[in-house]
């Protein structure tokens, strides 16, 4: 018998302005915070902002599972010189952890950056003490480039990331 527990009926489609709510509540979860550089108790009109400031090229994609927004994951392609790559970044609820959703998010903006935006080059960073998300970048291609000591001040001390980034050929 296996210890991961079921997979989940969730549905991966492009966030929408309907959404700005349940994501602000995703995205202050305490679990779904300490992965990321967000401050605790982020407003809906910071969420709004987020998505009225976005470049054109941005990827806006959410997990939802019987209407309730479980995961959110965003690829923010750069521009001039840069525009072979993008940024990426993704949080899954904190209840809703290592059932695939996570998997099939990163899936999709991959997809996406390869066969419809022509990137190259996919950019993230990752706190050190994460290995569950760690471990699914590689599984889907990433590397590690760097160790940047002291990157971020969470929970009180300093915190250690990599950066990792994927490149197609």
């Amino acid at each position: 018998m296996s210890d991961k527990p079921p997979a989940l009926p969730f549905v991966i489609r492009a966030a929408r302005i309907s959404d700005i709510e349940q994501i602000t509540e995703l995205v202050n979860l305490p679990g779904f915070r300490y992965g990321t550089l967000r401050l605790p108790y982020q407003t809906v009109e910071t969420t709004r902002k987020r998505f009225e400031t976005a470049n054109s090229r941005t990827v806006s994609l959410v997990a939802e599972l019987d209407g309730r927004i479980v995961g959110d994951a965003g690829l923010m392609p750069y521009e001039g010189r840069r525009s072979h790559a993008a940024s990426l970044g993704m949080g899954v609820h904190d209840d809703f952890r290592g059932r695939g959703i996570g998997s099939a998010l990163l899936s999709a903006l991959l997809e996406t950056a390869d066969n419809w935006l022509n990137l190259r080059r996919i950019e993230l960073t990752v706190f050190t003490d994460n290995q569950p998300a760690i471990r699914l970048y590689e599984k889907l291609g990433f590397a590690k480039e760097g160790h940047l000591r002291e990157f971020a001040f969470r929970d009180g001390g300093y915190v250690d990331a990599y950066s990792m980034a994927r490149l197609r050929a």
